[in-house]
């Protein structure tokens, strides 16, 4: 019925780009943030590219990973102080862009959730955001989950975030299951990667932007376009 396997257990779903549609939004402020960054060096750049850098070095990583991760891409050094505003200033404009244009649901994934109620197969968001709460509300998906490891929990229970399985595993004990009877649902390659370095019984990555072969590269078993396609 839910185009998984019948040993699953549990369901561990990313938010951006595979709930929400988010990561559109994740990506703009991340070009905004760090463009403003390298015009404020006073040296010739390369602007951010919100769909090639975001895909390699932010997308579904952990804000301050994400920074070092381009900063380190350009061979910008960089301390804890300059990763912490860069990444506090592109939150900012997260939130700023939320309560602007509001957040919208994907469809598909709305009608994946409630045939996952139907089936009574316990579920868990799984995000490197701290916005979860409000993203989620926003979107009028609050209701679906049993569980929810995001940005603020990783923080306090020291998870390392993805590409490491910590967030998921986590999810994965919330809800009561072992790795392998759990689902990942993921959209970003470090996503996929985190699902499969987990050992979880089954990875489904989400193409939104035309990576099918990278996803399955990192590890995802089966790709779709839409959580709706598995139904």
């Amino acid at each position: 019925m839910l185009g998984v396997p019948d040993s699953t257990r549990a369901l561990l779903f990313d938010m951006d780009g595979v709930l929400t549609k988010t990561a559109v939004v994740h990506a703009k402020a991340w070009q905004q943030a760090f463009d403003e960054f390298l015009a404020g060096r006073g040296e010739p750049y390369v602007p951010f590219d919100p769909v090639e850098d975001y895909d390699e070095y932010v997308d579904g990583k952990p804000r301050e990973d994400g920074v070092r991760s381009f900063l380190s891409a350009r061979g910008i050094a960089f301390d804890d102080d300059l990763v912490r505003r860069i990444g506090n200033h592109k939150n900012d404009l997260v939130q700023e862009l939320i309560r602007k244009d509001g957040v919208e649901a994907y469809e598909g994934s709305r009608q994946y959730l409630d045939a996952a109620v139907a089936a009574g197969i316990p579920r868990a968001v799984v995000s490197s955001s701290a916005n979860t709460t409000e993203v989620l509300t926003a979107a009028g998906l609050d209701g679906y989950f049993q569980a929810q490891v995001d940005g603020i929990v990783s923080a306090v229970r020291r998870l390392k975030g993805k590409p490491a399985p910590d967030t998921f595993l986590a999810a994965a004990k919330e809800l009561g299951a072992e790795p392998g009877q759990a689902v990942v649902f993921e959209d970003a390659l470090a996503g996929v990667a985190a699902g499969r370095a987990g050992a979880f019984g089954f990875v489904v990555g989400v193409d939104r932007v035309g990576q099918a072969d990278a996803l399955r590269d990192h590890g995802a078993d089966i790709v779709v376009k839409d959580l709706a396609d598995l139904l």
